[in-house]
């Protein structure tokens, strides 16, 4: 008489964990849902009435942000094509020090 009173107290000591478990991961899901739709709404109102505004100020930082890296990469093909030896001594010296670097970590994780 013992043993069918431990399996069903332990039947219902696991259903009480799982409701509860179910519960918990219910509540995050849905404060989450409600922050995913406060953030759409936030920014429906950024985008609402000045979306024009907004949109033209995004388009002026994605061009200057082009013509930054198109700067950058000319004056890099300029640096090149002016100093090959010490570019290649750069890169070099970079590539060496990755590959020092990842066989250290690895070795501590070994």
């Amino acid at each position: 008489m013992g043993r069918p009173y431990d399996i069903e107290n332990t039947v219902n000591g696991v259903r009480e964990r799982v409701g509860d478990r179910i519960r918990h991961y219910a509540g995050e899901a849905a404060d989450r849902a409600d922050d995913l739709m406060e953030r759409g709404r936030d920014a429906r109102r950024r985008f609402g009435r000045n979306r024009n505004t907004y949109a033209r100020r995004i388009g002026h930082a994605a061009e200057d942000f082009a013509d930054e890296a198109n700067y950058q990469y000319r004056r890099l093909r300029r640096h090149v094509s002016r100093h090959p030896v010490a570019t290649t001594a750069i890169v070099a010296g970079t590539v060496g020090a990755f590959l020092l670097l990842r066989h250290l970590f690895r070795d501590q994780d070994d």
